[in-house]
């Protein structure tokens, strides 16, 4: 038989098997790279896990985002490349290679802070940002002070910021951005914004700088004009610490301070007092009786004498301590899972006053100012792609002190004479069992006694805020990528109440004096009126509430790996309401409303523009003229980032961005007037026309017009242009900022100037006439230097020139009148008007010889007035403007830091320039007894050393005194504004210095701690200036409670 396999070809059939497995091998080959699935988990610097990290396929628009726990799911082909980015971390790229396990590690960038940005309604990368912003990191903030403001002064460029005060409570710093360019009776300091709700400067001075994340200062219209109405002055935004994924860290910060006042006004001897108030009668009237004897003198001066009958009182010494102790303290805890992340942190703050306690009573008349702060936020992932974040706040407030407050008792003291009366008498053998305390006096109970006011009573103020907020996240990514919302509700109730506790003191002065056997009777001066029983006084009681609410939705993409594309819309409402409030108006809720949005696109991280809008709402304002559009448009180019920039230019110059913007902003807060479009009328309230007589032939009042509507009022607008440039050199090492900029203020509200008093309008008419211009610029310069592994030097500087001018303001026509010197045309804002002094008048003769001056009797050694105008006369057609404005053109600061190994140190100095002000001839006039407006006691100023020491006299008869001739009155010819009080408010302060030492993290291991760092610290440690009688930064308020100098004690630890 045949075999039939014989026709088979065997070599045929292994020629089809080997082709089917090359074609099964290249489809599989072909398969796999279409779907190899990669996945992953992303971490950060410290090994934990990190969501939201962006991870796209390079050259193409597919990419995904890692979840919760960090970890990611992408298919790719095997020959891929992805690039993970994600803000303030270092973007990397990383190639496949057929891999499907990868995990990457994310490093932040040298700066992060520098290279993330807190913007309105979100965050930008700083290179991608147009946008004139100032970021602060936080640390810079941290001064040995419980008051968060008093460390702005000289740290941020374009913020222009000094202090006045140094009462515990009442320490606010003022501070302003890129000057005031406006000079209505409403808002002048910027928009304050806390994890996105509006907050007032009290509110932001009480936070702890350890519990903020980020600080930004908003400056320009783009940055400013989504807050529409609410922007023209600048905004603030500060964000506060989250918890993130990982095991609980404790942070406790302790601090022990000592503060001093930094200068206080030297007063002359008692003994120089009474011969100087003798002078001041004789030297006016040389046939006047003088008021002290010979005989008092002379006593006076005895060491021997009997100090209750011949006192000589210090009241300074005998009031005021040299130095308070200080107490503050701050824990925080944060971590988390998976699921849920926190930050939880309380601080407390006591702060003592410089006033002494007095054994006599058996409470504490001293200031005393504690602080309670606590905060939680915590975050919970409720799904893959929803977070939300719960915050609670609560802050508590208790100050005590003296009745009449700290600062005005520290005044007082200096409001006294040292010899009228002593402190006190002690009890002799009939009033032996009084039980309270025999407080001196003189003819009655009215002249001022500086210890009895202080020790009299006290009064205590309590203030509260709490707050809660809920703010949802979602990430729409599955359906748009790029594409997110957020919705923002908050509530926050504010309280205060005030009570005061005091008894009405019993005033004495001595009868008779037997001076052989220096015994003494008193004679009690108000026995009808003064009390032993505590009466208790209840003040006031606010309580308010508000409710802000907020939805937006925002998309950011990259296309193509060069064209990058993001919008936002967002709508907010605000409602604020007084609960117990004392008129109709003021009871009716205030609410605010708008929209805004912000559009950005950039090309390969080169060329940037962006435009932003904001449409508000404000319901001050009639239906005409109640919402308003504010627009803003920018540009930038990042020169550096260009394909020629290369090499040794690279290297030198590793960043130079050049951006430029315009806008419109605006400021609804112009007046304390609620609704400008309704009259307010007050019927009989006197003042108002008169429409008869009653039976008793009183007048009957009519109707009395507060305020006449105007329907055509609206807010400020702030048209703002912007110029910026941005300089890295040298790899980074050196940063530089640089801002030019330019303000115009238009639709000031201003009251009518041309309406004569022959109408008779109670109240003078209202209209947005008034214009005024800035401009400026502002400068920061960041070094930063690794020295070596061991060692390291930062170094910062900033600079801010701000100067704003009045364009119109509603003044008589000044050119018309020919006297166009009084116009405030072309004059800064706050700019003051006053006389030229020349100098003081050197005898009789050279007085008749001179111009009159119509402010009274004037003599030889009074000042004397330039005749501007030549006619012969001083008046006020001789006012000029003088000197620079109150508020300070120029800011600066620079500072050092360094380390080495576990040791550090740091120094800062802060200046401020072109600035005047005027000290009070009034007030600072010695031996006039008067009765200040709103008091009942007379006052009897005491003599400063300066004036005893440098005054006009006969014998001297120098015209160039620093004091004129004295006075037992108050002279009104040299009570004149003028050159002759004005002085320079420049100066250079070391603000700040600290030295620091770690533990080593062996040492630190041992003790279970994770860090620990001891430092010395100190604040207002010196200070450099022409003027030399009080704490110059406190210009015309040197009477007040002085500025204080701390020495503060510290320690941190992190476990």
């Amino acid at each position: 038989m045949k075999d039939k396999r014989k026709g088979f070809n065997w070599d045929t059939l292994r020629k089809l098997l080997l082709l089917a497995l090359c074609i099964c091998s290249c489809t599989l080959s072909l398969f796999a790279q279409r779907n190899v699935t990669v996945t992953g988990i992303l971490t950060d610097e410290n090994s934990e896990t990190m969501p939201g990290v962006s991870i796209l396929v390079q050259g193409s628009t597919r990419g995904v985002i890692t979840d919760v726990d960090g970890s990611f799911k992408i298919d790719v082909k095997p020959d891929d490349a992805l690039i993970v980015s994600f803000l303030g971390y270092e973007t990397q790229t990383i190639k496949v290679g057929g891999r499907q396990k990868i995990n990457v590690q994310l490093q932040p960038k040298a700066n992060e802070l520098d290279e993330v940005t807190v913007v309105a309604f979100g965050k930008q990368k700083k290179e991608s940002m147009i946008s004139s912003i100032q970021t602060v990191n936080a640390n810079e903030l941290r001064v040995p002070s419980s008051n968060l403001t008093t460390a702005f002064a000289g740290r941020i460029a374009g913020m222009i910021s000094y202090q006045t005060s140094g009462e515990p409570g009442y320490d606010n710093a003022s501070f302003f951005i890129r000057g005031v360019t406006t000079f209505g009776a409403g808002k002048v300091d910027p928009l304050i914004l806390i994890d996105n709700v509006e907050v007032s400067t009290s509110d932001l001075a009480k936070y702890h700088p350890d519990d903020i994340a980020s600080f930004s200062i908003l400056k320009d219209a783009t940055a400013t004009a989504l807050y529409g109405a609410r922007g023209a002055n600048g905004v603030i935004l500060v964000t506060t610490k989250e918890g993130r994924e990982g095991k609980a860290k404790v942070s406790f910060r302790l601090e022990n301070s000592w503060s001093s006042p930094t200068s206080t006004v030297e007063m002359a001897d008692p003994i120089t007092y009474m011969e100087l108030a003798n002078e001041a009668v004789s030297t006016r009237n040389p046939l006047a009786p003088t008021p002290y004897s010979r005989r008092k003198i002379e006593s006076t001066m005895d060491p021997n004498r009997n100090q209750y009958v011949y006192p000589a009182v210090d009241w300074m010494d005998m009031l005021t301590k040299n130095t308070a102790v200080n107490q503050r303290a701050n824990l925080s805890i944060s971590g988390g899972g998976e699921i849920a992340r926190y930050y939880i942190a309380g601080s407390f703050t006591q702060d003592n006053g410089i006033l002494k306690v007095d054994k006599r009573n058996n409470f504490n008349t001293n200031v005393n100012y504690k602080k309670y702060l606590i905060r939680s936020n915590i975050n919970i992932n409720l799904t893959k792609t929803t977070e939300a974040i719960i915050r609670v706040h609560g802050s508590f407030d208790d100050y005590a002190g003296p009745i009449t407050g700290g600062s005005d008792m520290y005044k007082r003291i200096l409001q006294v004479s040292p010899v009228r009366f002593p402190a006190y008498y002690e009890p002799d053998a009939l009033y032996s069992q009084s039980a309270h305390i025999l407080f001196g006096g003189f003819q009655s109970d009215r002249y001022l006694n500086p210890y009895a006011e202080l020790v009299k009573g006290y009064k205590e103020e309590s203030k509260s805020v709490m707050m809660a907020q809920l703010e949802l996240k979602q990430d729409f990514g599955k359906w748009v990528n790029g594409l997110t919302g957020r919705l923002l509700g908050n509530t926050t109730r504010n309280a205060a109440f005030d009570l005061n506790r005091s008894y009405s003191p019993f005033y004495y002065e001595v009868g008779n004096y037997d001076r052989f056997a220096d015994i003494y009777t008193l004679r009690e001066l108000n026995p009808t009126t003064g009390t032993e029983d505590i009466r208790y006084n209840f003040g006031d009681k606010t309580v308010n509430s508000s409710f802000y609410g907020e939805v937006s939705i925002a998309y950011n993409r990259t296309f193509s790996e060069q064209h990058t594309v993001s919008g936002m819309l967002v709508g907010t409402i605000r409602n604020y309401m007084t609960a117990n409030a004392g008129t109709l108006a003021a009871s009716l809720p205030t609410r605010n409303q708008g929209i805004a949005g912000r559009f950005t696109y950039g090309y390969d991280n080169r060329y940037l523009t962006e435009f932003n809008f904001g449409y508000n709402g404000s319901e001050k304002f009639d239906k005409g003229h109640r919402w308003g559009f504010f627009p803003s448009f920018g540009v930038g180019w990042n020169v550096s980032n260009e394909s020629f920039w290369t090499g040794a230019l690279k290297d030198t110059v590793s960043k130079l961005k050049i951006r430029g913007t315009y806008g419109l902003a605006g400021n609804d807060d112009i007046s304390q007037t609620r609704f400008f479009y309704i009259s307010e009328v007050i019927l009989g309230g006197g003042g108002g026309y008169s429409t008869g007589l009653n039976f008793d032939g009183t007048s009957r009042n009519g109707v009395r017009i507060n305020n006449y509507a105007n329907p055509n009022i609206g807010w400020e607008k702030s048209y703002k242009s912007n110029l910026g440039l941005e300089l890295g050199l040298f790899q980074g090492k050196i940063e530089i900022q640089a801002d030019f900029f330019q303000e115009h203020r238009t639709n000031i509200l201003q009251s009518r100037a041309d309406i004569p008093s022959e109408i008779g309008l109670w109240n003078t008419p209202q209209v947005n006439v008034g214009e005024a211009n800035g401009k400026g610029i502002d400068v920061s310069v960041d070094y930063n230097h690794n020295i070596n592994k061991n060692a390291w030097l930062v170094g910062r500087a900033n600079f801010t020139y701000a100067r704003s001018t009045y364009q119109y303001y509603e003044e008589p026509d000044y050119e018309m009148l020919e006297t166009p010197w009084r116009s405030r045309k072309g004059n800064a804002v706050s700019q003051q008007w006053g006389y030229v002094a020349e100098r003081l008048f050197i005898d009789e003769e050279d007085r008749l010889a001179s111009a009159r001056q119509d402010f009274g009797e004037y003599m030889a050694g009074d000042i004397k007035y330039k005749d501007m105008n030549g006619d012969n006369v001083i008046n006020e057609m001789d006012l000029v403007p003088i000197g620079h404005p109150t508020t300070p053109e120029i800011n600066y600061g620079f500072g050092l830091s360094a380390g080495y190994k576990t040791f550090d140190i740091s120094i800062f100095f802060q200046g401020s320039a072109r600035s005047s002000f005027w000290i009070d001839a009034a007030a600072m006039s010695p031996f006039y007894s008067r009765v200040p407006s709103g008091q009942t006691q007379i006052y009897e100023t005491g003599l400063a050393k300066f004036i005893a020491d440098d005054h006009w006299s006969e014998l001297s008869q120098n015209p160039n005194a620093g004091w004129p001739r004295l006075s037992d009155k108050l002279i009104a010819n040299n009570n004149q504004r003028s050159t002759w009080f004005m002085q320079n408010s420049s100066f250079l302060r070391l603000k700040s210095a600290e030295i620091g030492y770690s533990l080593p993290g062996k040492w630190a291991s041992r003790v279970r701690l994770e860090s620990c760092r001891f430092y010395l610290s100190g604040t207002n440690l010196l200070l450099l200036s022409k003027f030399k009688l009080w704490d110059v930064e406190m210009g015309g308020n040197g009477l007040n409670y002085p500025l204080q100098r701390v020495i503060n004690l510290g320690v941190n630890l992190s476990f």
